[in-house]
């Protein structure tokens, strides 16, 4: 069935291209009659007043003790001290309103709203940064996000898009920049979240704006999805000429028939990654098309497919080609850079609004010329048509070809005086932006480069572009909020893909060298059944394992605390060996009587009850041997972590007791935890504790230690809980559903399977704030809890 808006895809697109082509005309007279110089010198006079400081006191102090803008939480106290938080909020704050909500600054309304998120903004920004342990900003953790989530009562969809984000971390190849993938597709969740907030006014009750907001998380991630799986995918290198042309006509007739059509037969390298993109986007397409009210979905077809069409015509464009004319290179800029936000109000099905959709088709290109400019040898490289690129190639053979940087200055005279009407706000949030732009530039390229570039395009009107360079030379107090967020960003992902990696490397390692540790020997001569209890235990210890607990006591061994690594190694095989007897008992018959354990059949099943039994104590009695011949230790620091073990070991006793008792009772949510912690957390609070015990930490530091095993055994347990409901028998290893088959209370039974993610987000965020007050490099166990929560198996 062919769906009507076929018939109107060109009809769409001819209009979106007579528009933008008389908006071209207007800029192309600007920049021909060089009109726009005259207007913005006078623009520039009023504005180097707040941003050129002439006293020789100015001039010995400017940038005396200013932090690097890297040290997020460093830089925010700076500027308050400074007096110049309040300025660069309210410039940042209002640039958004501009860019990303439409808003015209001269409005009453739109005045109150921004000066009411800049208070708060600043609030949040000076509590974080007086309190926050290292130099990133807190709001940017998943710790962060869930409070934030928590407050608005969001945290389900907040949770939801966190496991989304993640497989599509997983899934963005190698060849294309997975750091600003990323970023773009948050930026745009985020930029759907506050057009819904600026659409709701702050009159909404708060379950209407947590239904809301729950929407807007999901949309944004729905449409933001096109980036990094549309655009980012289709300009990269990735897909081949003919895999490029058969995505393209899927997208293409899915915006024309309103479905998306199946994948179809696909092979080669790429296979799964499509697969993968192909399930997201139909999902994300198909959420977008059913939230929409009927008479909303026109207009979200309509400006998809104009953006689509505009990029892909953009993108088809070869860098080799010398014909083409100055309308072919900027019409579909302006098509293409104003409708990727018009298409954000036809997503969250907003009122129609003259004045947001005639400011953004204006604003757009602003943008997209100031990007160009800063890509501009990275599409260089890759052969990409741009403006720049274009002209840097071609202007000396092309005298008709319009200079993009004159254009651009063109644009922002039209802005100023045409769009906003010679508004002081504006004029000054445009020229900072324009001027930052600039700054940020040079620095990126270095100056040499930077004057070669401007020796090529600002060569139009050499006074005016004398004033400009004098403007990027001196000019301060032009910063931006949303760029230190955006750097900060792709710093935080950029580090947490290394910090990710160390930690898969690092638990991969150790994993090994523990493994190749735990065999028991079996001296010669020894009896039969002590024979037998010995192959037993290592029949259950080569079953495999996660050996989480004794590789997390190597890293705070050695890595933290500075022990030698051959020196702790018995105490990794005792940890491995209680907690091996721990689970030879929680499979009994008489217990849990679970079938298999890590894919393979327990040892009851193999052997029998009373075999396994003696093999759970004859493991005890290991561990206690292990720990006692620690011999690079002190007598009396050996004894002291052999109590605390044995202690340990009591308590899991106990724990185990009370989960037996628990059968077949609904417990509250304290006794679940208490058992809980009794069962795992105190697993956990070993591994933490006991090398503590032989570095000699002192009391505070193990006490700090013991609460974030607290909260993470607890985080542990419940993924546990909802791997047994929800997991995959072949990933797990052992049956699911036995807590269900046993009659078992637990967090999924007490809370259901939301309130239990819920709860076990918020043991995460425990536990990774307690971190901050821990004085050690706590990245690993960051991703230890990351990895909990997060875990398959």
């Amino acid at each position: 069935m062919i769906h009507p808006y076929t018939d109107h895809a060109d009809a769409w697109y001819r209009l979106a291209e007579r528009k933008a082509a008389q908006y071209f005309a207007s800029l192309e007279a600007l920049v021909r009659d060089r009109t726009y110089a005259a207007a913005l010198t006078k623009d520039f006079q009023s504005w180097q007043t707040n941003h050129i400081h002439r006293s020789w006191l100015s001039l010995l102090l400017r940038g005396k003790n200013k932090p690097d803008s890297r040290d997020f939480n460093k830089y925010i106290r700076w500027l308050n001290y400074a007096g110049k938080l309040d300025d660069y909020l309210d410039r940042s704050v209002s640039y958004m309103y501009m860019r990303d909500l439409g808003q015209a600054l001269d409005s009453p309304g739109t005045l109150s709203r921004i000066q009411r998120m800049v208070a708060d903004v600043k609030s949040r920004l000076i509590c974080s940064a007086a309190t926050a342990k290292g130099n990133q900003a807190e709001d940017l953790s998943l710790a962060g996000l869930y409070r934030w989530a928590r407050k608005e009562g969001v945290e389900s969809a907040t949770i939801w898009v966190i496991n989304k984000l993640r497989n599509v971390s997983a899934h963005i190849p190698e060849e294309m920049n997975a750091e600003h993938a990323m970023r773009k597709l948050i930026k745009i969740i985020v930029g759907v979240v506050l057009h819904v907030v600026e659409e709701m006014g702050d009159e909404a009750p708060p379950a209407e704006r947590a239904r809301r907001l729950d929407e807007a998380i999901r949309l944004g991630y729905s449409y933001g999805l096109s980036y990094p799986f549309i655009d980012d995918l289709l300009d990269s290198g990735v897909l081949t000429d003919r895999e490029k042309e058969r995505y393209t006509r899927l997208i293409r007739t899915a915006l024309l028939t309103g479905s998306v059509p199946e994948l179809g037969e696909w092979s080669g390298a790429n296979l799964s990654m499509v697969r993968f993109v192909h399930t997201e986007l139909r999902d994300a397409f198909e959420y977008i098309k059913n939230y929409q009210r009927p008479e909303a979905q026109q207009p979200f077809f309509e400006q998809s497919y104009v953006f689509f069409h505009s990029q892909d015509t953009d993108r088809n464009k070869k860098l080799s080609d010398a014909t083409y004319t100055n309308e072919e290179l900027y019409v579909p800029i302006i098509i293409k850079s104003s409708s990727s936000r018009l298409i954000v109000r036809s997503v969250i099905s907003a009122a129609s609004d003259e004045g947001f959709d005639t400011r953004t088709f204006y604003y757009g290109i602003y943008n997209q010329l100031a990007d160009d400019l800063a890509d501009m040898f990275d599409d260089s490289k890759s052969g990409a048509v741009t403006p720049y690129t274009y002209y840097f190639k071609y202007h000396r053979l092309r005298p008709d070809l319009i200079n993009p940087y004159e254009l651009y200055w063109a644009v922002i005279s039209y802005l100023i005086h045409h769009v906003y009407r010679s508004d002081a706000k504006s004029r000054e949030v445009i020229l900072d932006r324009a001027i930052n732009g600039l700054q940020r530039f040079k620095k990126r390229i270095g100056a040499d480069t930077y004057n070669e570039v401007m020796n090529v395009f600002a060569t139009g009107n050499p006074e005016f572009h004398r004033l400009v360079h004098s403007m990027v030379q001196r000019a301060e107090d032009v910063d931006f909020f949303d760029k230190l967020l955006r750097d900060q960003l792709i710093e935080v992902l950029r580090n947490d893909r290394k910090e990710k990696e160390h930690f898969r490397e690092t638990l991969d390692t150790v994993r090994q060298q523990i493994n190749d540790q735990l065999s028991i020997h079996k001296p010669d001569g020894i009896p039969p059944m002590q024979e037998s209890l010995i192959d037993a235990a290592n029949y259950s210890l080569e079953g495999g394992g996660k050996r989480l607990r004794p590789i997390l006591t190597w890293v705070m061994g050695v890595q933290e605390y500075g022990l030698g690594a051959a020196a702790i190694v018995p105490l990794l095989k005792s940890l491995e060996y209680m907690h091996t007897a721990s689970l030879i008992f929680d499979d009994l018959p008489s217990q849990d009587n679970a079938s298999t354990r890590r894919g393979r059949p327990t040892v009851h099943q193999v052997h029998n009850s009373a075999t396994a039994e003696l093999t759970g104590l004859f493991l005890i009695q290991k561990a206690i041997e292990e720990q006692s011949s620690l011999r690079s230790f002190d007598a009396a620091t050996v004894l002291e972590l052999i109590q605390y073990s044995s202690r340990r070991a009591a308590d899991m006793c106990v724990g185990q007791a009370m989960d037996l008792d628990s059968k077949g009772k609904r417990l509250t949510l304290e006794q679940l935890n208490t058992i809980c912690f009794y069962k795992t957390g105190i697993a956990f609070e070993a591994a933490l504790v006991m090398p503590a015990i032989l570095a000699r930490i002192g009391a505070e530091e193990i006490e700090a230690l013991k609460k974030f095993a607290y909260h993470a055994g607890i985080a542990f347990q419940i993924k546990d809980d909802l791997l047994d409901v929800e997991g995959d028998l072949l990933v797990l290893g052992k049956p699911t559903g036995q807590d269900a088959e046993n009659n078992n209370s637990n967090f999924v039974t007490v809370l259901g399977p939301e309130g239990a993610r819920k709860e076990m987000w918020e043991h995460y965020c425990l536990a990774v704030e307690l971190l901050q007050t821990m004085p050690r490099n706590t990245a690993f166990l960051k991703h230890l809890v990351t990895y909990i929560v997060n875990r398959e198996c």
